[in-house]
């Protein structure tokens, strides 16, 4: 997923780490896009079509931004080391236990007949996996997202209203607040380490052509 391999204060270039970053964002673009679907099941029509257009249109941006570090990557020297392939192993093992528990979840929450709880738990359990992601990544955001993600699903689980009017519209509170919440954690972080990624290039770039 990221990738960032740090050297002093700016990042190494290398494929590894533009392609894991490129990835990572598309990952946001593409997750972000899904749970601001959730938000918008919510809003029962209410700004059709202009809600709908304009968060493909936030998904969209972001995917082009993490397919062009994809192909910035191809022009990185490559660089394969024993501790990216164990970071490569237990990011596997992490993405593997978060889908088997959103599965455990949703059966659970059918099992009992609480399936209104289903996008919150799961919430919850996406919030939690980026906390042995910030860990194994060395990215520190991704302790700031975790946080955020299990914060606003508790928030809208215990105190957000089911439902309330709006221009004639009954709007589900609880989903759309989640869902729009969520997308926009996860488009905030696939945002800022796209920029992280340029910002440290420009840096490196501008201290190659001014050696001190």
């Amino acid at each position: 997923m990221i990738l960032l391999k740090m050297k002093g204060n700016g990042m190494m270039q290398t494929k590894e780490a533009y392609r894991g970053t490129g990835i990572g964002v598309i990952f946001m673009a593409f997750f972000g896009t899904l749970w601001a679907g959730i938000g918008v099941m919510g809003l029962q029509e209410w700004g059709f079509p202009y809600v709908e257009l304009a968060a493909i249109l936030v998904g969209f941006l972001l995917l082009i931004g993490g397919i062009s570090l994809l192909h910035a990557a191809q022009e990185m020297p490559h660089q394969i080391t024993g501790k990216l392939k164990r970071i490569r192993f237990w990011f596997n093992i992490v993405f593997i236990a978060e889908g088997l528990l959103i599965g455990a979840a949703i059966a659970i929450c059918n099992a009992t007949h609480q399936t209104d709880l289903i996008p919150g738990v799961i919430a919850i359990i996406v919030g939690l996996h980026f906390l042995p992601l910030a860990s194994l990544f060395q990215i520190k955001l991704y302790y700031l997202t975790g946080t955020l993600l299990c914060s606003l699903a508790l928030i809208t689980l215990l105190a957000a209203p089911s439902a309330f009017m709006l221009g004639g519209h009954e709007i589900t509170a609880k989903l759309s607040l989640l869902g729009f919440g969520c997308a926009l954690i996860l488009w905030s972080t696939g945002l800022t380490l796209m920029l992280r990624v340029k910002n440290a290039t420009g840096s490196v770039g501008h201290t190659e052509d001014h050696p001190s």
